[in-house]
């Protein structure tokens, strides 16, 4: 498809919502259909949307097939593992190999369409061509984070009941091995439903025992299929390409369900309209799998436009803080997207890693996947000399809610900002009492989108329509609209800021304040690193805001004196900055803060500390140690 001549972005945007159908006719171009669709958006049942009805298509044609005609030979995907050592590229051709070997073997042992899969692995290649070949297949996906604990992985099999599971022995992290299969056996003598196969990848990690009847070997069976030809089975559009798991409110897990069809144009137009991906370039998202930045930009959005994708094992910082910026030179990745917390990383780091390698290739770094604040995006721009542009999504939209579209005409960033709203999404803020719109610049409301959502964003919640229509469409006052449970501001030009979960406001004495305020306002202080911010029950004030910093220097805080003063300088800060109302009762310094592994701050366990309550399920908490440190530092 041709650019569309159009380059206004407040038009294109316009149009995106009031001439909808006309929008998405374009859009849809970009990817090949089987069967033309009859119906671009069937929204007779509000607030489901079935997004070009009638349409038949393939997720994993679409990613690799449709590539054989014109870039063959032309690195598709490379695997980079610094923890093993492993370097290997794969050409469109060789990959469209793997993956119908990948199909034939999951053919053999009893997958059909519309089967569930269930994928738990390392960033490992064989992961790649497990999810393409489900695709390939009509199979619905279903990948949980590698390493996830044995009561989370259970509940996960118990809600998609997947008829397979794909494993491997182990992963790596930090030199350090994960094993895989002991948490996988346990899983599956936790859960009610009982998979009927395992097909486990022996990386020779991590010795594991099998067993007979259910458990079967990837290397052997890939040698019966070498050769065996499977097609694309072609689904329709509102067919469901895979289930991801996200947090929720309650135990129940969430399984976020994303169609086909719409899925593949959504993603096309991003590469294009968003981050600026030319066929031919390279893609490398650090994220994983397990995550939606993985489905979306790892695996199905850079190779469905052409482009060679980037999988990577290991941290950013082994064998050195240079090593990302090593593979963009080797590879010269024209786009790049990983998340504020690396950022934050790689700022403790010698800067000098930011400038030894050649990055002349790179066109700019994207951000996501929590709030990035100036300080750090002023860091990385200046460190790089390379655009950072900060985006705003959910696992549940699957692609940006907010960007900047530099591929419909360039624009400025604003550091602190993820951008307008993006083409597709009628995003309002509302009055969280009133449920009334709020049209004047820089007041606080709560984020929502007008239905229809865009293509590409959730169908369901798996198996509970009801679910989905309570959580998601029932808790905006009096109105029917998707809500993204952030709190938001919009300025006089457009650009959204986020300013936390609207379950992360604080109280204090009457005056709610939302925890990214405060978080930004701290981290701008020179000698913090990293830093969260909670609120605490208290008996005169209701709530009070607690920080927990991670200085640049350990050495800052050394002694009880030093740790003072920098204390009191930093509520000094934000009482410059917000006034004395944000200031917080304590800021605590720990070297480590509790994330989830996938690097979002766990302020809900840090609050529970704090207030002497069980912090609940920690199972995807990163360091189980940075909890105690919480402890520690408030009983001190």
């Amino acid at each position: 498809m041709r650019r569309h001549s159009m380059t206004n972005y407040a038009e294109f945007h316009r149009r995106s919502i009031e001439d909808r159908d006309g929008f998405w006719t374009e859009q849809a171009c970009l990817v090949d259909w089987h069967e033309p669709f009859t119906q671009v958006c069937d929204y007779s049942e509000p607030p489901f949307a079935k997004w070009f009805a009638g349409g038949k298509t393939n997720l994993c044609h679409n990613a690799v097939d449709r590539h054989l005609k014109d870039r063959p030979d032309q690195n598709a995907l490379i695997f980079v593992s610094t923890e093993t050592g492993i370097e290997q590229t794969y050409s469109f051709r060789e990959l469209h190999a793997e993956v119908q070997r990948m199909a034939a073997i999951l053919l053999s042992l009893g997958v059909k369409q519309g089967d569930r899969v269930l994928i738990y692995m390392p960033m490992i290649a064989e992961a790649c061509f497990a999810m393409l070949a489900c695709a390939r297949i009509g199979a619905i996906h279903s990948v949980v984070f590698g390493g996830f604990a044995s009561h989370s992985l259970a509940s996960r099999i118990d809600d998609a009941q997947p008829v397979a599971i794909i494993s491997a022995d182990a992963g790596m992290r930090g030199g350090k091995v994960v094993p895989y299969k002991h948490l996988l056996d346990e899983a599956v003598s936790l859960s009610t439903h009982k998979p009927a196969k395992v097909l486990m990848v022996n990386r020779g990690l991590a010795e594991f025992s099998r067993t007979a009847g259910r458990d079967e070997d990837y290397a052997s069976l890939r040698e019966q299929h070498l050769d065996t030809v499977v097609p694309c089975a072609w689904v329709d559009s509102t067919h469901p390409s895979y289930i991801l798991y996200t947090s929720g409110t309650t135990g129940k897990p969430k399984g976020v369900q994303r169609d086909t069809g719409g899925y593949a144009v959504a993603l096309a137009a991003s590469m294009r309209h968003i981050y600026m991906g030319q066929p031919g370039g390279t893609f490398f998202s650090t994220s994983d799998i397990g995550w939606v930045v993985g489905h979306s930009y790892i695996i199905y959005g850079p190779l469905i436009n052409g482009m060679a994708t980037i999988m990577y094992e290991g941290l950013p910082t082994r064998p050195d803080a240079g090593v990302w910026w090593s593979l963009v030179e080797k590879y010269k990745v024209n786009v790049m997207f990983s998340a504020p917390t690396a950022a934050r990383v790689l700022k403790k780091q010698d800067p000098a890693y930011l400038t030894k390698y050649d990055l002349s290739s790179l066109q700019a770094l994207f951000l996501a996947g929590e709030p990035l604040d100036e300080p750090t995006a002023t860091w990385m721009s200046d460190a790089i000399h390379k655009p950072v542009i900060d985006n705003y999504w959910q696992t549940e939209t699957g692609w940006p809610i907010m960007a900047v579209c530099n591929g419909i005409e360039p624009a400025a960033t604003k550091f602190g900002s993820p951008g307008k709203a993006v083409y597709g999404f009628d995003v309002r803020l509302i009055d969280e009492t009133t449920g009334a719109e709020i049209t004047e610049p820089n007041q606080k409301g709560v984020i929502a989108v007008e239905g229809p959502l865009p293509p590409g964003c959730l169908q369901t919640v798996w198996g509970d329509d009801a679910r989905y229509v309570k959580t998601y469409w029932s808790s905006i006052h009096g109105r029917t609209m998707y809500s993204t449970f952030d709190w938001g501001v919009k300025d006089a030009d457009g650009y959204f800021y986020i300013l936390g979960r609207t379950d992360d406001v604080i109280n204090v004495a009457g005056h709610r304040l939302g925890t990214r305020e405060i978080e930004e306002s701290i981290s701008s202080h020179p000698a913090v690193a990293e830093v969260a911010v909670v609120g605490v029950a208290d008996a005169l004030k209701g709530q009070v805001a607690v920080a927990f910093a991670v200085l640049k220097d350990s050495g800052s805080a050394a002694s009880p004196a030093d740790a003072l003063k920098l204390e009191g300088s930093i509520m000094k800060l934000v009482d410059d900055q917000l006034g004395a109302v944000a200031r917080p009762a304590r800021v605590r310094f720990v070297s480590v803060l509790p994330k989830t592994r996938s690097g979002k701050l766990l302020r809900r366990a840090i609050q529970a500390v704090c207030e002497g309550r069980d912090p609940g399920d920690l199972t995807t908490m990163e360091d189980p140690g940075a909890l105690q440190q919480v402890k520690d530092v408030i009983t001190a």
